[in-house]
C-alpha cells in the first residue's frame, strides 16, 4: 500500500467512529500545491473526486491526470469563469449572485455549491449566512445547485458553525422546494466535527498527502 493507501484507511476508520458510514461521505483530495503524482496516488487509493484551489493550476493538471473528477474549491474571480465553467464536476464556491449569473450565462447546467462564511471571519470568502437563503433561492434559478459549503473557524470550537450550515440547507431546501444533498464541510483538523453536523463531502490534504510542499 501507498502511504496514501494507508492514510486513506485511517479517514475511513475516523469516518465509522464518527458513527458515520464512510460510503456515504465524499473524500475530496485537496491536491493544491501537489504534483500530478500525487493526483495519479490518490486515484490509485481509490480517491477519484480531486479538488483545485487554482483554475490555471487545475488546468494544467488536468491535461496529466486521466480519471479525476474534478472540483473547484477555491474563490473564483469572475474573469475567470470562462476558463472554469464546463470544466470542473463542480464549482463549490459560488458566493454571490453576480458570480452565479456570469456562470449560468456560459454553462447554465453548471453544478456548484453555495459558499457560506459561517465562521464570520473576514478574510474568509463565502456569502453572509444571514442572506445566503436568498443566493441560493436565485442562484438555483440559474444553476444545478446540489448543495452548501463552508471552511471552519480559524480558531475554537468549529462545531456551532458547522451546524449553522446545516440548518441553512435544511431552510433552503423548504424555500426552494427540492433537496440540496451536499455539505461540503470539513477539512484535515476538524472533520470529525463537520461529520457530527452532518457533513457529506470532506476536503482532504495534509490528512491525506501529509505536509503540503512549500
Amino acid at each position: 500500500m501507498t502511504e496514501v493507501s494507508t492514510r486513506l484507511a485511517g479517514i475511513r476508520e475516523r469516518i465509522e467512529r464518527a458513527g458515520r458510514d464512510p460510503k456515504d461521505v465524499t473524500i475530496v483530495a485537496v491536491t493544491k500545491g501537489f504534483e500530478a503524482s500525487a493526483c495519479k496516488l490518490a486515484l490509485e487509493a481509490g480517491v477519484t473526486v480531486l479538488g483545485e484551489n487554482r483554475v490555471k493550476e487545475a488546468l494544467q493538471k488536468m491535461g496529466l491526470v486521466d480519471g479525476a473528477t474534478w472540483h473547484l474549491i477555491g474563490h473564483l474571480q469572475t474573469n475567470k469563469v470562462r476558463q472554469a465553467a464546463g470544466r470542473f464536476a463542480v464549482i463549490q464556491t459560488v458566493d454571490s449572485l453576480h458570480l452565479a449569473e456570469a456562470l449560468a450565462e456560459v454553462n447554465p447546467s453548471q453544478q456548484v455549491l453555495i459558499e457560506v462564511n459561517v465562521a464570520r471571519e473576514p478574510q474568509k470568502s463565502g456569502a453572509d449566512p444571514d442572506s445566503a437563503s436568498d443566493l441560493i433561492e436565485g442562484a438555483a434559478r440559474l444553476l444545478d445547485v446540489r448543495g452548501l459549503m463552508a471552511m471552519g473557524p480559524t480558531e475554537g470550537d468549529p462545531g456551532p458553525a458547522f451546524h449553522e450550515l446545516a440548518r441553512i440547507r435544511d431552510g433552503a431546501q423548504e424555500r426552494i422546494g427540492r433537496s440540496l444533498p451536499v455539505l461540503s464541510m470539513g477539512m484535515s483538523g476538524d472533520f470529525e466535527a463537520a461529520l457530527a453536523a452532518g457533513s457529506t463531502m470532506l476536503r482532504l490534504g495534509q490528512a491525506l498527502f501529509g505536509p503540503r510542499p512549500t
